[in-house]
């Protein structure tokens, strides 16, 4: 474990790429690390190595397995000591900018353009804690997370532990989840779901077993259930399908992305609006990482509850679905709870 950090950290020195992650639910933290500072490009979607991917149309991060060295190394995960406590003092401009953004979206539903859409926003939050630290809150305060660290020339350094599943693939056999919806997880009470949560929800399975009907022989889904992510919890419906043979891999991977639990519907339009709206750069976050054609699988995330840290200071990226019964207020609140995800680890 402390070679792996320390390696982790001469890398980030030397401005080497480098990808470190653990799995959900997993106690292996692998490291990739490139050899050089050389920007390779992702040529196609047979290449094997870690690539990470922006929101919108834009440069793909990528390290090539053959350019780099692997670490592999096992952790006692444990229940991280949380001292944070939600106090957090919004603001007002931010609240008064986002509430607007929600009900320009709101609007602009009700007029039957859009079913959904996401909006998010960013914030600044200054720590002094060093990478490696932050990292290692990061793995043992998320388990059920995809927990990353990422640097590349390309993109900045990168940290996360998001929930959700974008892709996995191996052979002809691909697997992924519809996640929408969210409340503050109390132990105590069993969550319930307002009808905008379970419609919301929805869209996004819909969307992706209609897109996966289209390339697919079988598709089965779950029915959807609660599931925790940290201090939250969704609805979540896992979707299995087996792809019709010879398909590639990037067409699977461009009929999802983004999907509507990030973007909305329709797919184009949403993003547009978004990029035209938001008043600011989403870059990789809403994006998606992860690994490429590793022992003859692929393993890809949606890019959520992360952050861009330089400088002791990390600019967090949250976001929410939008339908036309949302609330802005609440909508805001929705984005302060979310952001807890990120702040308790710095």
């Amino acid at each position: 474990m402390e070679t792996l950090l320390r390696r982790l950290q001469d890398s980030l020195n030397n401005q080497l790429p480098f990808a470190v992650y653990a799995k959900p639910g997993a106690s292996r933290i692998t490291g990739v690390f490139q050899h050089n500072s050389t920007s390779y490009a992702l040529k196609d979607f047979q290449q094997q190595g870690f690539v990470f991917a922006p929101f919108a149309d834009g440069p793909k991060a990528f390290i090539p397995f053959e350019k780099a060295e692997i670490f592999e190394v096992e952790f006692i995960p444990s229940e991280a000591a949380d001292s944070f406590r939600n106090n957090i003092e919004p603001q007002e401009k931010a609240k008064s900018d986002f509430e607007q953004l929600v009900q320009k979206c709101v609007a602009e539903i009700k007029t039957g353009a859009f079913d959904k859409l996401v909006a998010s926003r960013t914030e600044f939050v200054d720590t002094q804690k060093n990478v490696t630290d932050i990292y290692i809150t990061l793995l043992h305060t998320y388990p059920n997370a995809f927990r990353y660290c990422f640097f590349h020339p390309a993109s900045g350094l990168w940290m996360g532990a998001t929930p959700e599943q974008l892709l996995k693939a191996s052979g002809n056999e691909v697997a992924t989840v519809a996640l929408a919806g969210t409340q503050i997880y109390n132990p105590s009470v069993e969550a319930v779901w307002e009808t905008k949560e379970k419609e919301e929800q929805q869209f996004v399975t819909d969307y992706i077993v209609q897109r996966l009907h289209n390339i697919t022989k079988d598709v089965n889904v779950s029915l959807p259930y609660t599931f925790r992510a940290g201090n939250i919890v969704h609805i979540k419906t896992d979707i299995q399908a087996q792809v019709q043979n010879n398909t590639d891999l990037g067409d699977i991977i461009t009929l999802l992305h983004p999907t509507p639990a990030v973007c909305g519907l329709p797919k184009e339009q949403a993003r547009d609006f978004l990029l035209g709206n938001e008043g600011y750069n989403r870059e990789y976050y809403s994006g998606y990482l992860g690994l490429l054609n590793r022992e003859e699988s692929s393993d890809l995330f949606v890019n959520l509850r992360c952050m861009k840290v330089s400088e002791q200071r990390a600019q967090l990226f949250i976001g929410c679905g939008i339908t036309k019964d949302s609330i802005p207020e609440k909508e805001f609140y929705e984005t302060v709870n979310k952001s807890i995800t990120m702040r308790r680890v710095l």
